[in-house]
């Protein structure tokens, strides 16, 4: 049997093992949560936790396809894409968040980015996906609507990209404590490296190219999960020790006069 196949499956298993970690221990730790940062953490939460079930689906397609099941490897894709198609949901909503401090201006986007991920199921369960192509490496499926595909190009890809581009340049335009730099920089790294390779998952057609994108998501997960959590060893060398972190306390300095309980 290939060894490629089941590598594949430990890489998407511990995608879903680290998202839905960090999701969790976000979730249980209480010193993070606050009437500023209950928004963006709730949100974050959901995005790790599609991420997880996202990949959850995906390590059992590939468990399919080892096992030459054509039938399920299809069906656990289509489950797979349901959690996959509202990524950008509460991507974009804790974005916002940084970028407004509105609870209400995020909720909107959030809502309006909703319409991406229905619009894209639809296309994809009428047009339907082609027969999975298995190899040493992988499964590939294609889906034989490219409207749906560019429907995911802008709705998790363009925008979000951009707006995490414009966050990283006014956090470097303006002066930040180190621990703001380092927490808020490296979230929106690792969000980016997670989407931006789940993107190259989804549409490549080359079967190594998807394995190194799975490994690129897997480590975007662990880096979000540095960012709220770094050892101390990292806490000390850059100078950010302290006992708990409240990401965004800071991020009040893009407009003073938001008023984050909007």
């Amino acid at each position: 049997m290939s060894a490629g196949l089941l590598l594949n499956i430990m890489i998407c298993f511990a995608i879903a093992i680290v998202s839905f970690t960090f999701a969790a221990v976000i979730t249980k730790n209480k010193p993070l949560w606050n009437n500023k940062t209950k928004p963006s953490l709730r949100a974050l939460i959901a995005l790790w936790t599609l991420v997880a079930i996202t990949y959850f689906f995906t390590a059992l397609r590939m468990i399919a396809a080892y096992a030459h099941n054509v039938e399920l490897d299809m069906s656990v894709y289509y489950l797979a894409a349901i959690p996959f198609a509202f990524i950008s949901v509460p991507l974009v909503y804790t974005l916002m968040y940084i970028l407004t401090g509105s609870k209400q201006t995020s909720g909107f986007t959030g809502l309006a980015f909703s319409t991406f991920g229905l619009a894209y199921l639809m296309l994809l369960f009428s047009q339907g996906v082609m027969e999975p192509r298995v190899s040493y490496w992988s499964s590939l499926i294609t889906v034989n609507s490219d409207i749906a595909i560019n429907i995911y190009l802008a709705g998790l890809f363009i925008l979000p990209t951009a707006m995490i581009l414009g966050i990283m340049t006014l956090i470097f335009l303006r002066k930040v404590s180190k621990k703001q730099l380092y927490h808020t920089t490296l979230l929106l790294v690792s969000i980016s490296f997670v989407i931006d390779f789940m993107l190259i998952d989804m549409i490549t057609n080359i079967d190594v190219m998807q394995l190194v994108a799975r490994i690129f998501v897997l480590i975007g997960t662990i880096l979000a999960y540095l960012s709220y959590f770094p050892p101390l060893t990292l806490q000390e060398r850059l100078g950010i020790e302290e006992k708990h972190y409240e990401p965004y306390d800071e991020m009040d300095e893009f407009d003073p006069e938001v008023d984050v309980n909007a």
